[in-house]
Parts: C-alpha cells; structure tokens; sequence
C-alpha cells in the first residue's frame, strides 16, 4: 500500500473515531443552543437537529414571574439544623388558595406538624442544633450582621459539636462566642459589651468560651481593627465622609506610632472618631460618642488625647 493511500484512509479512521467532526469537512462541529442544533463552525453544516431541551417548558419575563414558576426549593444553608432540605407545613390553616380548612382538615395538619417536628429533630443532637443555630439568627439579627457571618457563625458551632466541646458548656454560651468569632473573621467585628447586650449568657462566660472555641479549632482570628468600627460609629452619628477618612489617617498615624498597643479597638475607633468631628467642625459630643460605641466618656477623653499626641501636626 502506497503512503498516499495509508495517509488518507488513517485520516478516514480519525474522522470516524470523532464524534465532534463534521462528516463533510472533518471541522469542529459545534452545539448552536439557540436553534438547538449542532452545526460545523467550519462549513455550516447542520449535523444533528432538534435535540432535547434541558430548559424549562415555561417562559417568564420578569423576576418575579421566574420566581413563581420555579419549582425548585432554595438552596442549602448550613444555618438550619437540617440544611433547609426538610418539609416546612405553613402554622395557618389554610389551603393554595387562601380557603379556610375544614375541622377535619385542620385536625389532620395538625397531626402532620407535630410528627414533622418530630422528624425534623430525632434525637440529642439535632435538637441541640436547633436551638443553638436559632439563637446565632437571633443574636446576628439583634447586631446586624450579614448572611456570610450567620453561616460561618453555624459552621464553627457544628465543628464544635463535632468535636464535642459542648460538655460542661452552655449551649447559649457556645453559640454567642461563634458569633463573635465569625464576626472578627468577617471583618465587620462587634465589641464584646455590643454581643453581651444581646447574649442570654454573662460576659465573663462569653470570653471564656471564645478563648476555648478559637483554641480547639485553631481558629485563626487577627485582632480587631479599630479602623473597621469607624464607618458604623460615623454612620450612627450622622458624620460625613470626610470626617471618616480623617479619623482613618489619625488611627493610621496612632498604628505607626505604637500608641494602639495594647488599647482597646473600640475605645480608639471611638476616639478618632470624636476627634476627627471636632478637626473637620462637625458637631458631635462625648456624650453621643459614648453612647454610639457603648464606651465610657474617660476611654473616649484618655485615647483623644494619646490620639491627637500622636499626630505631629496637631498641638495639644
């Protein structure tokens, strides 16, 4: 056999061992999803037509009428006990239209929510990621945290219940200092008066447990940034943009200098906020400072001062 002739027939084997080549040219054959046909870019041939189409029978013009014809559930959160994959029965008795139920109807639902409940938590431990998964919603809420911090406040707690660090410890206890983990993780940290306040647990309880949580996990959890509390502060204060960016320079200037060593964040935020107020003649009190940052007004009066000595170009 000549080699033209070897040459062309392994060309015909390989055309045949593609199943993406075009039969005509040997191109690239490629899936048109718009016309739901396989075509080769080379030549435009049509391949195959009217193949399946994955999409839903359904069209929809607006969001909220894609929303109402979804029939798909929302997605997993780790913020639930069961990660959202269980039946939720509505408390009212009513049916899809609004009609009121029948009491033989409402008996039967009733019966239907209470073994679903006991579906839902079947022994110790579900029960126990119930309620602490329910208090972390609630404790975030009360702060205003975000959703990303709710659900990695719900995943450290799992580890911990994972790795049975709840023996000898409150449930409420566990629960407030992931939350106050996750918020320093976040970057968008609460003081530990600011999750007290919300807490069912003493604030001593709250900081021994935190310490023991981040050490058993090997959590990684850098220390708070006084500059990460001055948006907040000025937010609550009504302060403008300016002010804001002068108190970053002056907790910046107080960073390279060392005076924050050793300070609390909270108490330094709230001090470069008052004083970058006065500096920019924006009207704010101690008073107001204090009560915004939930600090004392002699913190406040102590870190003004070390902030302002800090700062070269502003006598004291």
């Amino acid at each position: 056999m000549s080699k033209s002739r070897l040459k062309s027939r392994e060309q015909e084997e390989s055309k045949t061992e593609r199943t993406d080549a075009c039969p005509e040219c040997g191109g690239l054959v490629v899936h048109d999803e718009e016309h739901s046909e396989k075509v080769c870019a080379d030549c435009g041939l049509v391949v195959e037509e009217e193949g399946i189409d994955r999409g839903p029978e359904w069209r929809a013009f607006d969001s909220q009428e894609k929303d109402e014809k979804s029939r798909v559930g929302a997605p997993t959160t780790n913020t639930m006990h069961d990660k959202g994959l269980s039946t939720n029965i509505d408390w009212r008795n009513k049916d899809a239209y609004g009609n009121s139920l029948g009491s033989r109807q409402r008996q039967k639902m009733q019966r239907l929510r209470k073994w679903n409940e006991r579906f839902r938590t079947r022994d110790a431990k579900e029960r126990n990621l119930k309620q602490a998964l329910g208090e972390i919603d609630r404790m975030a809420s009360a702060v205003g945290l975000p959703d990303n911090v709710r659900e990695t406040a719900s995943v450290i707690y799992r580890r911990a219940l994972e790795e049975d660090l709840l023996p000898g410890r409150s449930i409420e206890g566990v629960s407030t200092s992931c939350v106050y983990a996750a918020a320093r993780q976040a970057g968008v940290p609460r003081s530990l008066d600011e999750i007290n306040d919300v807490s069912r647990v003493d604030k001593d309880e709250i900081a021994r447990t935190y310490r023991y949580v981040i050490r058993e996990l090997g959590l990684e959890v850098k220390p708070a940034d006084p500059a990460s509390y001055v948006p907040r502060f000025s937010s609550s204060l009504e302060l403008s943009d300016e002010s804001q960016h002068r108190a970053r320079e002056l907790l910046e200037n107080a960073k390279e200098k060392g005076v924050h060593s050793g300070k609390s964040p909270v108490g330094l935020a709230a001090a470069a906020v008052y004083a970058a107020a006065l500096l920019t003649n924006e009207k704010t009190t101690q008073a107001k400072v204090s009560e915004v940052a939930d600090i004392s007004e002699v913190t406040i009066r102590n870190r003004y001062h070390e902030l302002l000595e800090a700062e070269d170009s502003i006598p004291v």
